[in-house]
């Protein structure tokens, strides 16, 4: 294949070697004209391990930052994005107080905090249940976010959320309290009402409208690379492929795409995305 004539970026993607493909999910996005991924750490349950403290997240961590050097020897650009998943507050509320497990939580993207600034990671993870839960747990899950916020700020780095679908329009504020600048908090899965940075499904049907009106955003596939869920959410090829089919059809133009993929996540993230 004629390489890319811009970087290509997945703003949202794992890679696991265990569990799913691996590396030949990172080969497939290179041979498809991608260039950079933000390497998005799986939950501690993808790992077999049950969190009783911030520390017991470092395994985690390692396994991602191992895998993230694994990619590069394929030839792509791999910025790690490391955090706590926030399914895990229910999974740790089965055997603690929702006080304890936002504490582990909370310890565990302090953790995932220094590995950012120590330079081995990009940004942060945290968000809050994409499903109706019970007003504690939200209470709860909403004070993990806040701190996730606060790290942020404090580390001069994006947050990446994972959380309901819409606009969530609350985090505005709360990003203003944590003192992070709003265009660091990214919208995993985003819809277009969000007033929060989004990341979008390569495949949304607004793209291309998007992109006319000059809006920034970025893209991603979401990949889980699970062999129990074979191409979910989207497969690793599909970034560099719908942007490609955007720019033949005219939906996009050149300039668009190199907004998406370079401009808007090299200011999100802190980093100089350019062709390797």
């Amino acid at each position: 294949m004629k390489p890319p004539a811009i970087p290509i970026t997945d703003d949202h993607i794992h890679i696991d070697p265990v569990n799913g493909r691996g590396i030949e999910a990172a080969k497939d996005f290179r041979r498809s004209g991608g260039t950079h991924i933000f390497l998005v750490s799986k939950p501690s349950w993808s790992f077999g391990i049950e969190p009783s403290s911030g520390e017991d997240y470092r395994e985690v961590f390692e396994a991602t930052l191992r895998v993230a050097e694994m990619v590069r020897e394929t030839g792509l650009v791999v910025y790690p994005v490391l955090g706590v998943h926030p399914a895990e507050m229910n999974r740790l509320a089965a055997r603690m107080t929702l006080d304890e497990a936002a504490a582990v939580m909370m310890a565990g993207l302090d953790l995932a905090a220094r590995y950012v600034e120590e330079g081995r990671a990009v940004a942060l993870k945290s968000g809050r249940p994409h499903y109706e839960v019970p007003p504690e747990v939200l209470s709860a899950s909403n004070a993990v976010l806040f701190h996730a916020l606060e790290l942020g700020a404090e580390h001069g780095c994006a947050v990446q959320l994972h959380a309901e679908s819409g606009p969530c329009i609350d985090v505005v504020e709360m990003a203003a309290e944590a003192g992070i600048p709003i265009e660091r908090v990214v919208k995993h899965f985003a819809t277009p009402e969000t007033p929060l940075m989004p990341s979008f499904i390569a495949r949304h049907e607004d793209i291309p409208a998007l992109a006319r009106e000059g809006r920034r955003f970025t893209m991603e596939s979401d990949y889980m690379d699970e062999n129990s869920r074979p191409g979910a959410v989207i497969g690793p090829k599909s970034v560099p492929r719908f942007t490609r089919r955007y720019l033949e059809e005219g939906l996009i133009t050149e300039e668009d795409a190199w907004r998406i993929h370079v401009e808007t996540p090299s200011r999100t993230y802190g980093v100089d995305i350019a062709l390797p």
